[in-house]
């Protein structure tokens, strides 16, 4: 399994970045994806989720209405549309699978290496 994410960088408060992730070594058109995030000295938290199903996206209620999440099968590619970014927004943004509540955070099976988004002024 590889997921190998990019566009992060430092945009002001206000703006807009667009996430990728290219995923390799599993059949990617049949897993639930996620985006998942982690903020200097906090613990593994979830953005958002994409099923192989219509219907099956969810967001964190804090970035519902901001961000977009989308997939392309065809070339096992998972995307997150960031608008409106926030200061509290700023983490290291990881694509992962296989991610369950532990009740002290999350944890994910998979996850690449992550890139960095820092949101200010």
């Amino acid at each position: 399994v590889q997921l190998v994410e990019s566009g992060g960088t430092l945009v002001q408060p206000g703006g807009s970045l667009r996430l990728s992730c290219a995923a390799s070594g599993f059949t990617f058109s049949r897993v639930v994806m996620w985006w998942v995030r982690q903020a200097p000295g906090k613990g593994l938290e979830w953005v958002s989720r994409l099923g192989n199903l219509p219907g099956t996206i969810n967001y964190t209620d804090e970035v519902k209405g901001r961000f977009t999440v989308s997939r392309d099968n065809a070339n096992n590619m998972f995307y997150l549309q960031m608008n409106n970014l926030k200061p509290t927004d700023t983490a290291v943004y990881y694509c992962a699978k296989g991610c369950v509540d532990t009740g002290d955070g999350y944890a994910c099976n998979d996850r690449g290496q992550g890139t960095q988004v820092t949101v200010s002024s």
